[in-house]
């Protein structure tokens, strides 16, 4: 068995560690041929190029490491099947054509439902109960192939955009490697999907994360507080400055802030910052 991984965060992690320690063959012999992530990226004041948590898993296991799927072909990269689990660069079809069985995509959501690059977040912005996994077929449009397997998976009313997101990643990597046996030997029949029932989510901005605390419904701006951790956060603006809404909670259907952070301030309790500033407009 060869597999190629595609991925880029540490929260996919799981799913390329289960693959190697579930199917590897010996010593030194991993299942996985080779892996395709994002390329390193200057960060902090002294922009030092940082790699990728697959990146360095890979460079640790002495595998072959790509910054484009198209290097694939350049290299000859000879695999079974792919795995794509959050890989933000569209794979063109000659690279699909590689793989003999195909590329498996883990998209956390039960497709067709929430398609795109923000399915955790928009579960828990609409105040969904269940979410899950949808393992597919890649083809050439996003999130669009074949289901080959799903599950379910409950929303929790404390859940943030991060904690479900690596439940889900994390559960992701077994039903996986379970599956995958048996797909190869022909046994799971994938379905289509109804496009029909098709509802799409965008890439999320630092924009998003903008609230009024006047005029938005508290309990969206809740989901939004959760959805939205760790990163854009929710914001608003108070007296032509960003005031970050870190904690709050619902009493009643009202929102009660309970941690705050003012542009170019250390965060502190709301009612430190009420006091400090008893005539902000808010």
């Amino acid at each position: 068995m060869k597999i190629v991984f595609f991925g880029t965060p540490d929260y996919v992690l799981p799913i390329l560690t289960t693959l190697h320690r579930k199917f590897v063959t010996g010593p030194g012999v991993s299942p996985v041929v080779a892996v395709v992530t994002r390329s390193p990226r200057p960060m902090g004041r002294k922009q030092i190029p940082t790699y990728t948590p697959i990146d360095k898993w890979a460079h640790e296991h002495k595998l072959p490491i790509y910054y484009e799927s198209r290097e694939l072909l350049k290299n000859k990269v000879d695999a079974d099947f792919g795995v794509l689990a959050s890989f933000s660069e569209i794979i063109p079809n000659e690279v699909i054509s590689l793989f003999p069985k195909g590329i498996l995509v883990i998209h956390p959501s039960l497709l067709p439902k929430y398609r795109g690059a923000s399915p955790v977040q928009a579960s828990i912005i609409n105040g969904d109960t269940v979410t899950g996994v949808t393992i597919l077929k890649m083809d050439a449009k996003v999130d669009h192939g074949q289901i080959v397997s799903q599950f379910k998976e409950d929303v929790h009313p404390d859940d943030t955009g991060e904690v479900l997101r690596n439940r889900l990643f994390e559960r992701s990597a077994d039903v996986l490697t379970e599956l995958i046996d048996p797909y190869l030997k022909g046994k799971i029949t994938p379905r289509v999907q109804n496009d029909e029932d098709a509802s799409f989510t965008k890439i999320i901005t630092r924009e998003d994360g903008r609230v009024d605390l006047k005029t938005d419904d508290p309990v969206t701006i809740e989901r939004k507080l959760r959805a939205y951790t760790p990163w854009p956060g929710i914001w608003t603006m108070v007296d032509g400055k960003r005031l970050k809404i870190l904690k709050a909670h619902l009493e009643n259907e009202k929102l009660v802030l309970d941690e705050v952070q003012l542009e170019g301030k250390n965060p502190v309790p709301w009612k430190q910052f009420k006091d400090a500033y008893p005539k902000s407009i808010i």
